[in-house]
């Protein structure tokens, strides 16, 4: 397996970012995808936002896939205090687990799942976990359940594992090929998690700068943009 560069890795704060100034927008906009609610109650309706140029990507690259099947939004922007309370949430996990474990290798481990909070891809609105469905809004075998962490799933939350099914093989490479096409790029240790402007996009691609910083949601430019702002 290619070596796999985690968020924590100090590569990805080391990009620099040139915010562009991009609104985050509804994803429901125009009826186009099929948005999941499972996240609502986590980040009152926070969740199915996006910066427009990868939601513009998305449906690009919805109409890439074959007839009968389409992405399942789940999540997109979250917001900064919702994604440290994940990340401190997981690492305490694995602290209970490890004990013996440095700060600096905890903090690895828990970038395998959760983004660091400085440097996430959801706080930016640059990321977006999905997966795909059928007509009938059924979601496909993708070889885990979508936030599967390594622990649970023995390492089969990892786009490229080896553990899983020729079926979930075939829909995984079907959902990248379409989402690469289109710019988006992947956090190989979750197969549903893509970005694109962010630090880990702009690594991964050789940009120079990431285009979307970290967003607060009472960021007064995107009251227009985000649940309960007009």
């Amino acid at each position: 397996m290619t070596e796999i560069v985690l968020m924590s890795d100090p590569k990805v704060a080391a990009v620099p970012v040139q915010e562009c100034g991009e609104p985050l927008v509804d994803v429901h906009r125009g009826g186009l995808l099929l948005v999941d609610e499972r996240k609502r109650s986590d980040s009152a309706g926070a969740f199915a936002h996006l910066r427009e140029g990868v939601l513009d990507r998305l449906l690009t690259a919805q109409g890439q896939l074959p007839s009968g099947l389409r992405l399942l939004f789940v999540e997109g922007y979250r917001p900064p205090s919702l994604q440290r309370r994940y990340f401190e949430g997981y690492a305490a996990q694995l602290r209970a687990e490890h004990p013996d474990w440095a700060d600096g290798q905890l903090r690895s481990a828990a970038s395998r799942y959760v983004s660091p909070p400085e440097i996430a891809p959801h706080s930016a609105g640059a990321a977006v976990d999905l997966t795909l469905a059928d007509d009938e809004g059924r979601e496909l075998d993708m070889g885990t359940r979508m936030n599967a962490s390594p622990e649970e799933s023995a390492g089969a939350c990892y786009t490229q594992a080896d553990n899983i099914s020729a079926e979930a093989r075939s829909h995984r490479d079907i959902l990248g090929t379409a989402l690469t096409a289109a710019g988006l790029v992947n956090y190989p240790t979750e197969w549903w998690h893509w970005s694109y402007g962010d630090r880990y996009w702009a690594l991964k691609e050789g940009a120079a700068a990431a285009l979307y910083g970290p967003r607060n949601s009472t960021d007064r430019r995107h009251q227009n943009s985000l649940p309960g702002k007009g």
